[in-house]
């Protein structure tokens, strides 16, 4: 008699992991994003209410919305775009937080938050090489 509840099933294939993803670049990534979505509504709610609630709510739909095929380990978006589009969303998140952050917060933040950006370009780095090959 078998033991375990997985006993007698054939072992389950890994995942297909897009060039460049693992839990480091995927990291910074998504804390740098996690904080253009704070950061540029609070920078601008104090000039514009309704510009604050329309940058955050393109901001979480770019990513959401657009995407390269094959590059999302959970699936694909609903509007399949070129590589480097996908790249140049990131970028704009990447500012959107750097920028943000030194209107918004104290200087020292502004500084983590840079520093946070900056070392999200270079781990990414690998992800963008393989992006930039995707035409579709």
């Amino acid at each position: 008699m078998a033991a375990g509840p997985d006993a007698g099933r054939a072992p389950r294939a890994p995942r297909h992991q897009p060039p460049g993803h693992d839990y480091v670049r995927g990291g910074a990534r998504f804390a740098a994003e996690l904080i253009a979505w704070i950061a540029t509504p609070w920078a601008l709610w104090q000039h514009s209410i309704p510009l604050a609630i329309v940058s955050v709510a393109v901001l979480i739909a770019l990513p959401a919305v657009f995407s390269t095929p094959g590059d999302r380990p959970g699936g694909d978006a609903p509007v399949s775009v070129p590589g480097g589009v996908t790249v140049l969303i990131v970028l704009l998140y990447l500012g959107a937080a750097t920028t943000a952050a030194w209107v918004a917060w104290p200087f020292w933040v502004a500084v983590g938050v840079t520093a946070l950006c900056i070392t999200a370009v270079f781990t990414e780095q690998t992800r963008w090489k393989a992006l930039t090959r995707r035409l579709t």
